[in-house]
């Protein structure tokens, strides 16, 4: 159970350099390499989706630094030369290379996220299990998997939970049933249904930082619609002294700050005592 000061929900997006957040979410004017300082006072994390494509150098990680502050978490994605390129085989000096380069950001670090394609199945399931037995345990980590065989209560979805919850492992969720249940109207959410599954959502996931990644439609009401939805499981995991993470994809990520806030405020509704997040503008949210 928890106590009454660690009541902490994280929310934020997949990225916080978005130039279209300019005049919107950002003062006009806002120069490019200064939107994260901005960005941590509407969101306390962010996916960190750049990892995904390349590793940080020194220079860039000593200004993420410098532009947070000690309540914000970094969600990084290993990079895909690890997951999808080499998928999980001989990738020690990589894992080791990625891992050394964020230490710096050390206790603004949220679980280092493995995102794996959906085509790495049950065929690949000792290189995965092999990969979780060996990642170090001074660093949080969340296993998302993209096939369906790990859904399905099949043999392989049984080892891989099992192997998850002993090396305290956690599951990230993807929830793309907001943008599934609209017709899209945009090419960019056409794009996202290219590439985000419908996948099944499940709940009973290990992990003391479980993250969900709701992925959402056009409309900016469609996809509030679909983030409400997890209000009563965040609760339920916040009672039971976890530290979820809840990001907010839209197609085109207009209004994922304003979103996030906006779930964050309707949990804190129903849960008294959720540490508050920033609100530098003191303007209200949709919700």
């Amino acid at each position: 159970m928890h106590s009454g000061d660690d009541l902490v929900l994280r929310v934020g997006c997949p990225m916080w350099a978005h130039r279209p957040w300019v005049g919107r979410f950002y003062p006009a004017g806002t120069k490019p390499g200064s939107e994260l300082a901005l960005y941590s006072r509407w969101c306390n994390a962010v996916e960190g989706n750049t990892s995904f494509y390349a590793e940080p150098s020194p220079g860039t990680i000593e200004r993420w630094l410098e532009q947070t502050h000690d309540d914000f978490r970094f969600a990084f994605k290993l990079p895909r030369t690890i997951t999808h390129d080499k998928r999980l085989r001989d990738v020690a000096t990589e894992v080791r290379s990625f891992l050394d380069a964020i230490t710096p950001l050390a206790g603004r670090l949220g679980p280092v996220q493995v995102q794996l394609p959906r085509s790495f199945g049950p065929e690949s399931i000792d290189a995965l299990e092999a990969f979780i037995r060996r990642l170090p345990d001074n660093f949080d980590w969340a296993l998302e998997l993209r096939h369906r065989s790990f859904f399905d209560g099949s043999d392989a979805h049984r080892r891989i939970d099992d192997l998850c919850a002993t090396r305290r492992v956690g599951r990230v969720i993807l929830d793309s049933r907001p943008l599934y249940a609209a017709s899209p109207r945009s090419d960019a959410a056409l794009e996202e249904r290219r590439t985000k599954p419908d996948l099944p959502v499940l709940t009973a996931v290990p992990g003391e930082r479980p993250i969900v990644r709701v992925i959402g439609e056009d409309s900016a009401a469609g996809t509030l619609d679909g983030l409400l939805a997890w209000v009563p499981q965040i609760v339920e995991w916040l009672i039971d002294g976890r530290q979820p993470f809840v990001f907010v994809h839209q197609p085109d990520n207009l209004d994922s700050p304003g979103l996030a806030r906006s779930f964050h405020e309707a949990v804190s509704a129903r849960m008294s005592g959720l540490r508050p997040l920033d609100d530098p503008l003191g303007q209200s949210s949709m919700f």
